[in-house]
């Protein structure tokens, strides 16, 4: 494998023919400090938003569709945190978190349950070429986010899946997330049965432990390119084939004349009672905190 020299902001897709197996790997650096920085988060809500950027940017990569999109959100009930949304669509990633700032600073060590409470993970897949929508909804279960997408894609999908999330903020404040994720094909050879049947398939059994083994400071590593990475995990097998890799950023898709197109849309008393006395209407961007300020004509 010869290594992209590019490391951060990136997916890599492979595959590994002999095992029937596909993968991403993806890596955040400036994207990831971009969607942060727009919001003044707490450290663990922090955490958690980042590597549910890594998570989206797996997820978006699989999309067939370049302007398809990827949107995944956790809804909660009697959690700390009660709706994270990210997405996904062209390369560009956004997310947002809204949680109970009291109820944080009251828990020491909150864990992905304490975190989220009783809930649910919804992936949705729109991919306009082909006019497909796709939606999988499964209970948010496991003790960490990557953990949680195994189990959407084991009862969603019924696709043997392992994922590895990991980020970290350095102390030049700046962060870097990775992950990776790894699938066995939900088609065998002609003549075979169809894989997701056998979850202990001893094809899967070996790439699940192979890439279960990748470490936390292997995934944040911006020194490490994915292509290495790969390599260190399945170095051994007959053919790794790696695809393009595919850039990322962050992008916000609000747009202040769109904006004012829609409000434009509602009756004149109706667009009166949105305004303050300053005869103002202002939305406000959830992903990008960003505050519009409508005028009324």
């Amino acid at each position: 494998m010869t290594p992209d020299i590019k490391t951060l902001d990136v997916t890599l897709g492979v595959t590994i023919p002999s095992r029937h197996a596909r993968g991403r790997a993806a890596r955040l650096g400036p994207a990831l400090d971009s969607v942060l920085s727009a919001h003044d988060y707490p450290p663990q809500i922090e955490q958690l938003l980042a590597e549910a950027l890594v998570l989206t940017a797996l997820l978006g990569s699989l999309l067939k569709d370049p302007n398809g999109q990827l949107t995944m959100q956790a809804q909660t009930q009697e959690g700390i945190v009660d709706l994270l949304v990210c997405d996904y669509k062209g390369g560009e990633l956004r997310g947002y978190v809204r949680h109970d700032p009291a109820r944080l600073a009251d828990a020491r060590t909150p864990s992905l349950n304490s975190l989220f409470g009783h809930g649910y993970l919804a992936i949705t897949f729109d991919q306009p070429a082909t006019d497909e929508r796709y939606q999988g909804i499964v209970p948010l279960e496991g003790a960490s986010l990557a953990e949680a997408a195994q189990s959407y894609f084991g009862q969603s999908e019924q696709i043997p899946s392992i994922v590895r999330l990991a980020a970290r903020k350095g102390s030049d404040g700046h962060w870097v997330g990775g992950g990776v994720l790894f699938q066995h094909l939900p088609e065998g050879e002609v003549g075979r049965e169809r894989l997701h049947t056998r979850m202990d398939h001893p094809d899967w059994d070996h790439v699940a432990a192979l890439a279960g083994s990748t470490r936390a400071d292997e995934l944040t590593d911006p020194d490490l390119p994915l292509e290495d990475l790969v390599w260190r995990l399945f170095h051994e097998e007959p053919e790794v084939r790696v695809l393009d890799t595919v850039a990322l950023t962050r992008g916000c898709r609000c747009n202040p004349d769109y904006v004012a197109s829609v409000i434009a849309r509602f009756p004149e008393d109706e667009r009166a009672a949105m305004a303050g006395d300053d005869g103002i209407i202002r939305v406000d961007c959830e992903f990008c905190s960003t505050s519009f300020p409508i005028h009324l004509a």
